[in-house]
């Protein structure tokens, strides 16, 4: 238009024309630009700011607490979404009017960042038990506060807000005390019991884990079945059979199948299930060694007892060709003998048969070799069969090797697992020995190889072994000492007064707290917090053996110490220190081990929002914990449980789960398959606004897809947001409030965009405090592509450019085009925090405050809603479809440039879709030059759309001549003769334009 504006008669009207006019640059620049803005909302501390105003204006807390991260490495694309959609949370609720706080936190100790150490003073050739524990202890620390600096500017890089100045540390030393004060108020409640039973143990890590520090993959093993010789002997059987039964058992083993080798040694029992039927089968021949190429262990004669299901199978494996089952057989009362019984002294005891629940006869034998030190079925079986804990042989060391006074010299030294070298984590020497050692002894029949899943340590990779322990349990199906009930029901209980975000996810953590063991917190490392108990000479802790006022006593040096000295204080100094004056400490033991981390992890509530003032100590819950699907295993339950035991109740009201990170093809990330994308990578090519785009895009309930296109595909989509923004700066130049029409004198069209800002409102509030921020930009993307750019900016184009400033139809258009910037600002800048602030700042809004994010969404009047009249305009809508889509063929076609040069013909049959245009001028609708409504069916050649029946159009030209000014074309022979080249709309708003000037 402002190449035209001269005309044949040489007037110029350019200086009449209002086009928009902005510094807002076209391109966001975003890489360049974005840290600029975090350098500027540091130095302004907009987050004191943020919290300033909010308790100004009296807002309502909202706290979501931060899941801490390991503090062990550069961020990734996971955490940083993961930190992003906290912020989005965040932001979002205090646009809501919420006082939203945010304390980022760091998870500090265990083995991840003790692994790393280990690794750094093993590349300086010293081993960990080379390394002091206070100098390992301070080097841990170092490393964590290397990476926790890292990681913060990489989440400040994100556009994360928060009180970055004061984060939580489990490491820092009041977090320190409070998990020990947390953990004492566990144990004094009675629900700390010590036991023996098997856990997952890491021979290379040489620690006790928990479930959820495992991961399962396949993994190639032995697979043996083993005969256990029937003692038939008078004083074994007694009375429990017939002479012929026992005459017909002579000589006879019961077969087990398993595929750890290794835990024979520690066999004191076979477990076999009352409900299967077994039998009694003699071996008629078996293959020969010329068929096999070796002779099989297997031999005619030999008798063997099985599950009748499984008998084929077992006899097929030993090679057998033929057998016979001889009689049914009841193996309950039997005894029989090990099968290195002839070894060693040690194995010379007897070896019951146990009814259990867990035998099936689905695979194996029918019959389970039971080793209670060694699997938590066994361990469960042996004491359900009235057997102690104590009587658990336990032969197996903390580097998985055997050791033990009594065990054969063939065994001792062997080691299950190889823990070092570049082998570490395949197999060691135990199962070839103990395989060689049943060959010898004749009781072995037969041996191959299988694939199993199993569990490894996630930090090392290498298989793990369950092995019976002493080891600290909170106990899940206990009642407290004061009598409230087991930790089990509490969670259960508190899980029911839990939202979930998918709602679905309740079960998945709820059937977890339902079917879980007591937990396992006691950890053999040095990094961590000690687990803070004196033991007594009767084997009791402090907690238990002293009175309770004593053992607060006992409790209060210790979190003193703590306090004042981190947990150096507690590794440093010996039992008397806490116990002097108290009682004698004379036979009284320091506990070393470590707690697990996920108590520490769960127990930040305590210290980051109690301690801090952010909740009631006793009755305040976090808002919001926010993690990954993993977590229901991790932090959230370790959180459920700790608060549980000590408050009886959930420390959160809602739990939010977002899903994992997959490449475009849903499949996993990972650095060797080269699908990996890294955050800084993001934001050096297209902004990490992108990035904040895409993960409030995406469904993160699900597992998120991600890649160049993708990020491309929302970069498109920034540039339209950003471009509608831009516009409505340039539309607004030099706007005021002296311009403002009320609604009452507002054309038809602007009362529909208020209706439209008034659903989007609703729309808008609600999907934040739902957490749907893909609704939000669903919602947005349409508002500002359909309802603005290609309805409202193009009709409005005419009257913003060439009405006069005084003309109300264009102060009702600069009316409402402000106040749908100032919605736009505020409901975009949880999701484009750099962007929007740019824009702000450059609006006429921006003396409002020195930030956006300073403000709260604006109160949309509810009287702007007015679906009747909303109704009236989608029946215009419809119709302007097929004129536009009529048009866009003229122009296509080259009949027509601009949609100027027509003046349609739209027939329309229904009466009421006429209607729609009273009181309307159908050509500014239709950005024509002229247009005509007839009532009726049009010409069998004129365009219609195949979804909107009873409109069809005939695309004629536009008469007359050109307008010099607005390009319409219109009659001469009504133009103002002192303006006889421009329409006479646009003659008057050039004399009152020249004339105010």
């Amino acid at each position: 238009m402002s190449n035209e504006t001269t005309s044949d008669a040489g007037n110029d009207y350019r200086d009449t024309l209002f086009l928009p006019k902005t510094e807002f640059p076209m391109r966001g620049g975003l890489p360049k630009a974005e840290p600029k803005w975090i350098e500027r909302w540091d130095e302004m501390k907009l987050y004191e700011r943020m919290r300033a105003d909010a308790k100004a204006r009296g807002a309502e807390p909202f706290i979501l607490h931060d899941g801490p991260p390991y503090a062990n490495g550069p961020i990734h694309l996971g955490t940083a979404m993961n930190k992003i959609l906290k912020d989005l949370v965040v932001r979002g609720h205090q646009m809501l009017g919420y006082d939203a706080s945010y304390i980022p936190g760091w998870d500090c100790h265990g083995l991840p960042i003790e692994w790393k150490v280990e690794e750094e003073f093993r590349s300086k050739g010293r081993t960990k038990d080379d390394v002091p524990g206070d100098e390992f202890r301070r080097a841990c620390r170092a490393y964590a506060e290397k990476w926790i600096e890292v990681q913060k500017q990489g989440f400040r890089r994100c556009g994360v807000e928060g009180d970055w100045d004061h984060p939580y540390l489990t490491m820092n030393y009041e977090s320190e005390a409070a998990t020990v004060r947390e953990f004492l108020s566990v144990a004094m409640s009675g629900r700390l019991v010590r036991g023996s039973k098997p856990i997952m143990w890491s021979p290379v890590e040489r620690t006790a884990l928990a479930e959820a520090e495992v991961e399962y993959y396949d993994r190639k093993v032995p697979v043996i079945w083993v005969k256990f010789p029937i003692k038939t002997d008078a004083e074994h059987w007694g009375d429990i059979g017939s002479k012929e039964e026992i005459d017909a058992l002579v000589g006879a083993s019961v077969i087990i199948w398993t595929t750890t080798p290794w835990t024979i040694p520690a066999n004191q029992a076979v477990s076999f299930n009352p409900s299967i039927d077994y039998g009694l089968y003699e071996v008629e021949t078996v293959m020969s060694e010329e068929e096999l190429g070796f002779a099989p262990f297997a031999a005619p004669g030999d008798k063997y007892v099985l599950a009748d299901a499984l008998a084929q199978g077992v006899m097929d494996s030993a090679k057998v060709s033929s057998f016979k089952r001889v009689s049914d057989v009841n193996p309950e009362g039997w005894v029989l003998s090990h099968p290195l019984h002839d070894l060693s002294d040690f194995y010379k005891h007897d070896i019951p048969m146990l009814a259990g629940d867990h035998v099936t006869d689905d695979a194996g034998t029918g019959f389970v070799h039971t080793a209670p030190a060694h699997g938590e079925d066994d361990f469960l079986v042996w004491i359900a069969s009235g057997h102690k804990a104590s009587d658990i042989r336990d032969i197996v060391n903390q580097d998985g090797v055997y050791e033990h006074d009594d065990l054969p010299e063939a065994l001792q030294g062997l080691d299950i697992i190889r823990t070092s070298g570049k082998k570490r984590g395949e197999q060691g020497k135990a199962n070839q020995e103990v395989m060689r050692l049943l060959t010898e002894a004749g009781n072995l029949l037969s041996r191959g190889v299988t694939m199993i899943r199993d569990a490894h340590s996630w930090r090392s990779k290498a298989p793990v072994i369950r092995r019976a322990t002493p080891q600290w349990f909170i106990a899940m199906d206990k009642t407290a000492s004061d009598g409230s009930k087991p930790l089990r029901d509490l969670a259960l209980n508190a899980l029911e007064d839990t939202a979930f975000v998918p709602p679905q996810l309740r079960n998945r953590i709820t059937s977890m707290v339902a079917d879980r063991p007591d937990w396992l917190i006691s950890r053999q490392r040095n990094w961590g917090v000690p687990i803070t108990l004196l033991v007594s000479p009767d084997g009791e802790p402090h907690t238990v053996s002293l009175p309770q006022d004593k053992a607060m006593d006992v409790n209060k040096r210790i979190l003193d110490a703590i306090a004042a000295e981190g947990v150096e204080a507690w590794f440093s100094a010996d039992a008397a220190k806490f116990l002097d004056g108290i009682v004698d400490p004379a036979g009284w033991e320091k506990v070393n081990d470590v707690l697990d981390v996920w108590f520490d992890s769960g127990t930040t509530h305590a210290f980051t929002l109690r301690d801090r003032g952010i909740i009631d100590e006793d009755t305040g819950q976090a808002d919001v914990y926010l993690e990954g699907s993993d977590q229901h295993r991790g932090w959230f339950q370790s959180s459920l449980l700790e608060n549980c035991a000590t408050r009886g109740m959930a420390p959160y009201k809602t739990v939010v789960t977002h899903g994992f990170i997959v490449d475009a093809d849903g499949k996993k990330m990972s650095k060797s398959l080269g699908n990996t994308v890294e955050p800084q990578k993001v934001a050096d090519q297209f902004g990490i606004e992108i990035l904040r785009l895409w993960t409030a895009s995406s469904d993160f309930t699900e597992d998120l897809r991600i890649s160049d296109d993708i990020l491309k595909t929302n970069a498109e989509s920034y540039r339209r947001l950003r471009n509608t923004l831009r516009y409505l700066l340039g539309a607004l130049d030099g706007y005021s409030e002296d311009e403002t029409v009320s609604r009452d004198e507002m054309p038809g069209l602007e009362k529909w965009v208020l209706h439209r800002l008034a659903e989007s409102d609703a729309l808008v509030r609600k999907s934040y405090e739902n957490f749907d921020f893909k609704r939000v930009m669903s919602a947005m993307l349409n508002f500002c592509g359909v309802d603005l750019s290609a309805i409202y900016f193009d009709i409005r184009k005419d009257s913003l450019y060439c009405d006069a400033p005084s003309d109300v139809r264009r102060r009702a258009t600069r009316t409402v085009m402000s106040l749908v910037l100032e919605r736009l600002l505020t409901w975009l800048a949880p999701i484009m925090p750099f962007t929007t602030e740019e824009a702000f700042l450059m609006s006429h809004f921006a003396d409002k405050a020195d930030s956006v994010h300073l403000l709260t969404f604006p109160e949309t009047p509810d009287s702007w809603l007015d679906p009747e009249l909303a109704a009236r305009w989608e029946k215009i809508f419809k119709v302007r479809r097929v004129v536009t889509g009529a048009l866009e063929i003229e122009r296509r076609e080259k009949r027509i440039g601009a949609s100027l040069e027509a003046a349609p013909e739209v027939y329309v049959e229904n009466a009421d879709l006429i209607a729609a245009f009273e009181g309307e001028n159908p050509a500014d609708l239709f950005i024509t030059s002229g247009a005509k409504l007839i009532e009726g069916s049009g010409p069998a050649d004129a365009y219609r759309l195949d979804d909107t029946a009873g409109v069809s159009v005939v695309p004629t030209k536009a008469e007359g001549i050109k307008c010099a000014r607005s390009w319409k074309y219109f009659d001469p022979a009504t133009a103002d003769p002192a303006y006889p080249d421009i329409t006479p709309r646009d003659a008057a708003a050039v004399k009152a334009i020249r004339s105010a000037a």
